[in-house]
């Protein structure tokens, strides 16, 4: 079965202390298994996506989010640790799910993949609005609870039970 890996929103205002949205402690604690998660794919040859947010410098979101991950700026770039390879498809988003307005559906039917797995932050917005619609596609998916992180330690554990007893998501621990 053919595998995908989606990882969202491994961004500097995410993931460096030094950002704008940082996620905290826990969003730096998911680096090692994101990263064994990209090289594994990587070396088997499944598909790697990095889902970035790259917001206009006057988007809409800003009047309920401080402005971050602007297009083109040290915050909008994947974490150093991580940093896609040449020719890695890199899908730039501007709203929480990595479906809305951007190519990923095209992307995803093109490698017709048989599982999607999930990692990446923030777990109550950005990772579970794109694993909503991914179950909405009928897309078999996995969540690596131990692959994502939120701000918020309820809406994480809440948003994790939701993905698993609404939409259906497996929820994996990975070592």
């Amino acid at each position: 079965m053919k595998r995908i890996l989606l990882v969202v929103d491994m961004l500097n205002d995410f993931v460096d202390p030094k950002g704008v949205l940082f996620c905290g402690e826990s969003s730096r604690e998911i680096i090692p298994i994101v990263k064994s998660l990209v090289d594994d794919f990587q070396a088997k040859e499944e598909g790697v996506i990095f889902l970035a947010d790259a917001h206009e410098k006057d988007d809409k979101e800003f009047e309920r989010f401080p402005p971050h991950a602007v297009k083109g700026t040290w915050g909008a770039e994947v974490i150093p640790e991580l940093a896609p390879n040449e020719g890695a498809v890199v899908v730039e988003k501007k709203r929480f799910s990595g479906f809305f307005d951007t190519d990923l559906e095209k992307i995803l039917e093109g490698l017709a993949p048989g599982e999607v797995w999930v990692t990446g932050v923030c777990t109550s917005i950005c990772v579970m609005d794109t694993v909503g619609d991914l179950c909405n596609r009928d897309m078999p998916v996995v969540v690596v609870k131990n692959g994502v992180a939120d701000f918020d330690e309820e809406f994480h554990k809440f948003a994790l039970a939701r993905m698993e007893r609404v939409y259906g998501a497996k929820i994996v621990e990975l070592e």
